[in-house]
């Protein structure tokens, strides 16, 4: 059964304020743009068949979120024998890189620096457990408060709590050894 436009637009405009942060989630988790991507389509494929399920949900950017998570954490049970990789400089997007900031105005050893560290810190997290990277990402990288992400993982708030503070430390513990920070 095909749905009208109206019916499309609905769920696009549900969903609009919404996909930026879901491809940044996806982004922090799978560490690569293709994944990310794949992963929101996957996300929003299964989404749009229950379309009429989501005007009823109260508070929806977290609900996406587990979601997301869900699917992810699904992917990745299914690839279990899949080797984790560091995140490819490349694919980071060139605001990031310069904090959003205008290059025109950068010096180009500063650029470099700003890259260096970049890679350093990606490679330090590549390097934290999945548990460890997950929560650091979700709190420290897109704002999410600990009771957001238990409702998003299901993980209780001391967990969480300890888990981010071992991740703090871990990722402290590697930038130190290796001279960045």
């Amino acid at each position: 059964m095909r749905s009208t436009p109206d019916e499309s637009g609905g769920f696009a405009a549900l969903l609009r304020p919404h996909l930026e942060r879901l491809y940044r989630l996806a982004f922090r988790l799978t560490g690569t743009r293709s994944d990310a991507e794949d992963l929101l389509q996957n996300v929003l494929l299964k989404l749009y068949e229950r379309r009429d399920e989501l005007s009823s949900i109260s508070d929806l950017a977290p609900w996406l979120g587990r979601v997301l998570y869900n699917r992810f954490v699904d992917d990745a049970r299914k690839n279990a024998r899949r080797r984790l990789t560091a995140i490819d400089p490349d694919s980071l997007a060139t605001s990031a890189v310069t904090g959003g900031c205008d290059c025109d105005n950068f010096e180009p050893e500063s650029i470099a620096a700003t890259e260096f560290a970049i890679t350093q810190v990606q490679r330090a997290l590549a390097a934290l457990s999945i548990d460890h990277r997950t929560v650091l990402l979700m709190h420290d990288a897109e704002g999410y408060k600990l009771e957001q992400i238990q409702s998003i993982t299901g993980i209780p708030v001391g967990t969480l709590k300890s888990r981010l503070h071992r991740a703090r430390s871990r990722l402290r513990d590697l930038l130190e050894i290796d001279g960045t920070f």
